[in-house]
């Protein structure tokens, strides 16, 4: 059966955004880094999760919507530019007071640190108003008016996993035991660093143009 969606052209694209620097990787690196392997993956199904609503959303036709209203990609770009200079300050604080005086391991990262992951993941996501815009021109670049329900959900599935699998893969690497130690050893550069980036990302979200 000829498919009537470019899946490859999809991925493609999909694998790009994903995959590139942006504060997702950036808080996924962090968190695992910091709180070790258990938590890098939970924040990373979080950030998969959002990915998956605003795929969703896109391909039943919210996105278009979504660009139409500016006021709600206001919103949302406020929402998540917030969200990051929280974060920017978390580092900060944490550069600059220095490390507790017993740092968690990933043997001791309880339940609830596990679910605080995961929701910082997914508002991370939800709260991005250039992952609706993304995922509405996306599916516009390799599907046509013929492409069937089956088709779409073909789609939908294949780019969550494929950002599953990303999203989790930089959890596996970031939590390796020599970066975890290099981190513990210059926890405080880290958290400058991190402090820095997180704002930038912030800075740049406040102050861009969202185009569809």
């Amino acid at each position: 059966m000829t498919l009537s969606i470019n899946l490859p052209l999809i991925l493609a694209a999909a694998f790009v955004s994903s995959a590139s620097p942006g504060p997702a990787t950036l808080a996924i690196a962090d968190t695992a880094m910091q709180g070790g392997r258990r938590a890098g993956l939970t924040l990373a199904l979080g950030v998969a999760t959002g990915s998956l609503t605003w795929s969703i959303a896109a391909a039943l036709g919210l996105a278009a919507v979504m660009a139409s209203s500016a006021w709600a990609l206001e919103l949302l770009r406020y929402a998540g530019g917030a969200y990051l200079m929280i974060l920017a300050l978390k580092s900060a604080r944490s550069a600059i007071k220095g490390p507790p005086a017993a740092a968690r391991t990933e043997a001791t990262t309880s339940r609830t640190d596990a679910r605080r992951s995961y929701i910082k993941g997914l508002a991370l996501h939800l709260t991005n108003p250039k992952a609706i815009l993304f995922f509405g021109s996306l599916y516009t670049l390799g599907i046509s008016a013929r492409t069937s329900h089956a088709e779409l959900a073909l789609v939908i599935a294949a780019v969550g996993l494929q950002s599953t699998l990303i999203f989790t893969g930089y959890a596996w690497l970031f939590s390796n035991r020599r970066l975890a130690r290099g981190y513990g050893r210059l926890r405080r550069w880290f958290d400058g660093v991190f402090a820095m980036l997180f704002a930038g990302a912030s800075l740049k979200i406040l102050t861009a143009r969202l185009t569809p």
